[in-house]
C-alpha cells in the first residue's frame, strides 16, 4: 500500500511538475517586486507542521444522530494507518495526538514503533474525564475535576495521571485537560467552590508531571454544561494555569469562544503573558461546530497567524505554541477534510509570512488605520499556492493531496478491509 501510493504521488507530480514551476516563477517575481523571498517563505512553510487528532480520521456525530462512515478506523493501529496516509500526501502532520481512553492499545511500545516506522510522533496526550466509561467507579454526570464529591475528583486525578504515564511511554511532552464540569440551572453549582476544587485536583496532576513537559488547559464557553461553565473562557484558563505554575498554559481552540469574540486579540494577551499552549484549528458558524479549518472564517484564521507570525518575528521570549487540529467529520471523509484542513492552516501561515513587518509596526504608529488594515488583506489575498504545492512536491508528498487521495482508492480498500461500523448514536467516535 506505502509503496504503491508512493508511485502514485510520483505520477500525479510529475504532470503537474511544468506548470506548477511557471506558476512558482511567476510569484516570485510578484513577491520580489514587495521585497519578499519567495524561496526564505518556502523554507519556513516546510518547516511547520501540526498534529492530527487520533478521533478525527473516523466519522463523527452530534447530539442527535451519528452516520458511519466506510472503511472507519476500528482501533488505534487503523487511526494510525490513516493519520500515515494524510502525513504522506500533505507532508504537514508529523504527529498524532491521542485521547485515553479512546485509544488505549496493550502495548504501548509497539504503538510507537508502528507510529515511528510510519514517520509519526505523537503530540499531546488528550485525558477524558467528561464521559463515563464501562467499569467505571464514580459517574462524571455532574463533573469530575471539580466536583463536589472527593472520590470522584480522585478518580479524575488519577485519569490523568495515568495519561501522563502513557504519554512518557510514546515520547509526548504535553497533557491536554478539558472538562466538562459545570451547571445547567442557575443555583445548580457553587461557583467559587467548585473553581477551588478544580484548581485543587489540578495541582494534584501539575505536581505529577515530567520537568520537561507542559500541561495545557483547554476552556469551552458552553456545552455540556450549559448554563455555567467551571473553565469557560480564556480568563478562567488563563487564571488557572497562572496558579499551577509556568509548566500550565492556556489552549486556544477557535470553536470554544462566544460569537464574534476577537480570538486574535486573546492569542496576543496570552503570548505576551508568557500562556499560549497551542491551538485546536476548526472553524464554526454557530457555535462548537467543529468543522473544517477554514472553511468559514479563512480570514479570522490568517489574523491568528499574523499574531503567531509577529511574535516570532519579535522574538518573544517562551514562544512555542504547539499546533493541532480538532474537528468533526460529519458529511465527509474525515481524511480528506484532516488533508483539506491542514493545507489550509499553511496556507494562512504562508501568508502571514508575507505581511511587510517593518510597514505594519510604522502604519500602527502613525495611527493610519487603512494602510495597516490594506498590508494585512494585501497578504491575505495573495494566492500561496504555488508556494505550498512546491513544499509538498520537494518533499514528495501530493501536489494535490485530495485528487491524488481519490486516485488511491484508498477508502474503497479500507472499506473492503475493515468491518462496516452498524451503530449510528450520537458521539464523536
Amino acid at each position: 500500500m506505502k509503496q504503491s501510493l508512493r508511485t502514485l504521488i510520483e505520477a500525479h507530480n510529475e504532470k503537474a511538475r511544468g506548470p506548477l514551476q511557471s506558476d512558482y516563477a511567476h510569484l516570485g517575481e510578484q513577491l520580489a517586486r514587495r521585497g519578499v523571498d519567495i524561496d526564505a517563505v518556502r523554507q519556513r512553510v516546510a518547516a511547520f507542521g501540526l498534529a492530527i487528532p487520533s478521533w478525527g480520521v473516523g466519522t463523527g456525530g452530534t447530539r442527535f444522530a451519528r452516520f458511519p462512515g466506510a472503511g472507519e478506523p476500528r482501533h488505534v493501529f487503523d487511526k494510525i494507518q490513516d493519520c500515515a496516509v494524510v502525513h504522506q500526501l500533505t507532508g504537514a502532520t508529523p504527529s498524532v495526538s491521542l485521547h485515553i481512553p479512546w485509544d488505549k492499545c496493550s502495548d504501548w511500545s509497539e504503538l510507537r514503533q508502528t507510529a515511528h516506522a510510519q514517520g509519526l510522533s505523537f503530540d499531546a496526550i488528550n485525558s477524558n474525564t467528561f464521559s463515563d466509561q464501562p467499569g467505571q467507579a464514580h459517574s462524571y454526570k455532574f463533573g469530575s475535576l471539580s466536583h463536589t464529591d472527593a472520590a470522584t475528583r480522585a478518580q479524575a486525578v488519577e485519569h490523568n495521571v495515568e495519561c501522563i504515564e502513557i504519554g512518557r511511554l510514546l515520547g509526548s511532552k504535553a497533557l491536554t485537560v478539558w472538562v466538562g464540569d459545570g451547571s445547567n440551572f442557575p443555583g445548580q453549582s457553587h461557583f467559587r467552590r467548585a473553581f477551588e476544587r478544580y484548581l485543587d485536583s489540578s495541582r494534584q496532576i501539575y505536581a505529577e508531571l515530567p520537568g520537561d513537559w507542559r500541561m495545557f488547559l483547554e476552556h469551552k464557553i458552553a456545552e455540556p454544561a450549559f448554563y455555567s461553565t467551571v473553565i469557560q473562557d480564556w480568563g478562567s484558563s488563563f487564571l488557572a494555569a497562572s496558579t499551577l505554575g509556568p509548566k500550565a498554559q492556556c489552549l486556544v481552540d477557535l470553536g470554544h469562544h462566544a460569537p464574534n469574540v476577537n480570538i486574535e486579540m486573546i492569542v496576543s494577551r496570552l503570548i505576551g503573558a508568557g500562556k499560549l499552549a497551542g491551538f485546536h484549528f476548526n472553524d464554526s458558524k454557530y457555535g462548537d461546530d467543529d468543522l473544517d479549518a477554514g472553511s468559514v472564517s479563512p480570514y479570522r484564521l490568517f489574523l491568528v497567524f499574523n499574531e503567531l507570525v509577529a511574535a516570532a518575528h519579535e522574538q518573544v521570549n517562551g514562544f512555542d505554541p504547539a499546533y493541532m487540529l480538532d474537528q468533526s467529520h460529519n458529511v465527509t471523509d474525515p481524511i480528506e477534510s484532516l488533508m483539506s484542513s491542514a493545507v489550509q492552516v499553511q496556507r494562512s501561515y504562508a501568508q502571514a509570512l508575507l505581511v511587510d513587518r517593518g510597514a505594519l509596526d510604522a502604519a500602527q504608529e502613525a495611527n493610519d488605520a487603512l494602510a495597516a488594515t490594506q498590508l494585512l488583506q494585501r497578504a491575505f489575498q495573495t494566492d500561496v499556492d504555488p508556494i505550498l504545492q512546491r513544499v509538498r512536491v520537494d518533499a514528495g508528498r501530493a501536489v494535490d493531496p485530495v485528487v491524488a487521495y481519490r486516485a488511491s482508492a484508498y477508502r474503497q480498500r479500507m472499506a473492503q478491509d475493515r468491518p462496516a461500523i452498524l451503530s449510528s448514536g450520537g458521539g464523536i467516535v
